[in-house]
């Protein structure tokens, strides 16, 4: 399958389509060869939200840049009171 389908050939083709979003490729569609839109499989779109979920809590981007300053501290969870 191609990486880039105009509209029409995305009509005629639409099982092959998501077969490869399946197997985790993106084929964009054109309309008069600019995009107008993607084909991407339900796994890999889950796997876009929860980035995007992470990157917009502010509490969690700041856990990210601790742990690459290297200033997080790891403990044991037997350490944790129950």
């Amino acid at each position: 399958m191609k990486s880039t389908v105009s509209i029409s050939e995305g009509q005629d083709t639409f099982p092959a389509l998501v077969k490869a979003a399946e197997k985790g490729n993106v084929v964009t569609v054109t309309r008069h060869d600019e995009p107008v839109a993607c084909v991407i499989g339900h796994e890999r779109m889950s796997a876009i939200a929860e980035t995007l979920e992470i990157m917009g809590n502010a509490a969690a981007m700041n856990a990210v840049a601790e742990h690459k300053a290297g200033r997080t501290q790891f403990g044991n969870l037997d350490d944790i009171p129950e």
